[in-house]
């Protein structure tokens, strides 16, 4: 059974995830009076990327041949790890938040690596916003990830799931988590997905060494991280209708409202996106700092006012 749980998150996330990217890009174009991109366009990408050659520098090492795969890995293997549509996921026993962020920041190092294994001035470029916008995202999360662990003496994913009670702590780390959710997902105003200017990318900028199908993958691990960031904000302070038991009955119906979850939380993402405009750069720390600053407020009111 957890084998087939296992197998089940597993392609529900690679299907999922380019498709919750179509509907943002697609709810993004609508709310600016445009047409945009298909809903499947991402999938079309990736399905392109995969099935062409790949042009390596003559300067890249073993690491950034490798760097996609490992990428790819930590993002797939954080999916399993999350709950989606039951509330004990499949890799529930191999790790908990600690190990879950440890594997988006494996993700983020691999990727960094590789970046600056070229020497292009455009992948050190990126790779220095990048890794500077997740010393101060990672505090965050963590902070919040802890004020919901301590309430219930745990810091198991799926302990976290279930308390849909409405509390000063909950309330806060919801702010954390939607400002980490913006700015892990690299959306305005903290990055821009759709631009590779150098002026203002940063996660963009160290893919622009790739081609072929280690683009791809690249871009399919990125969905896969995005896909996590939500699944993980629906199943913590959204957590109704997720299965308790894997019956037939609770899995349609766990399914039916996690896709919900993540529709709206896409459409909030988009409006977010085309109600704000890119910050600059050295304006972003504060944003992530005022995310801290919520992430200890949360962990502060749990013993000032009982969580």
């Amino acid at each position: 059974m957890n084998l087939t749980l296992l197998l089940a998150n597993l392609v529900l996330a690679l299907a999922v995830a380019p498709l919750l990217n179509g509907v943002i890009k697609k709810s993004k174009a609508g709310w600016q009076n445009r047409c945009g991109p298909g809903v499947l366009q991402p999938w079309f990408d990736i399905w392109k990327y995969l099935g062409r050659e790949s042009v390596v520098s003559e300067h890249a090492s073993w690491l950034f041949r490798l760097a996609p795969y490992v990428y790819f890995g930590a993002h797939l293997a954080a999916a399993g790890m999350v709950p989606m549509v039951l509330v004990g996921s499949p890799l529930a026993g191999m790790g908990d938040v600690i190990v879950l962020v440890g594997l988006l920041a494996l993700a983020r190092f691999a990727l960094a690596l590789a970046a600056l294994d070229t020497a292009s001035n455009f992948g050190g470029m990126g790779t220095s916003r990048e890794l500077a916008f997740a010393s101060l995202v990672e505090p965050a999360l963590f902070l919040a990830l802890f004020s919901l662990a301590i309430p219930v003496g745990s810091t198991a994913l799926g302990a976290l799931v279930g308390d849909g009670g409405v509390t000063v702590a909950r309330l806060l780390a919801l702010g954390v988590f939607f400002i980490v959710a913006v700015a892990e997902t690299g959306r305005i105003p903290v990055d821009n997905p759709d631009t590779h200017l150098e002026l203002t990318m940063a996660h963009e900028g160290m893919l622009l060494e790739y081609s072929g199908r280690p683009l791809g993958l690249l871009l399919w691990g990125t969905h896969i991280k995005q896909l996590v960031i939500l699944s993980l904000l629906a199943a913590l302070f959204f957590p109704w209708g997720i299965a308790s038991d894997p019956s037939a009955a609770s899995l349609a119906v766990g399914m039916l409202t996690y896709l919900a979850k993540l529709g709206l939380l896409g459409l909030a993402l988009a409006l977010v996106e085309t109600t704000n405009v890119k910050m600059r750069i050295f304006r972003v720390p504060d944003l992530l700092g005022a995310a801290s600053l919520l992430g200890l407020l949360a962990i502060t009111s749990i013993y000032v006012v009982g969580g």
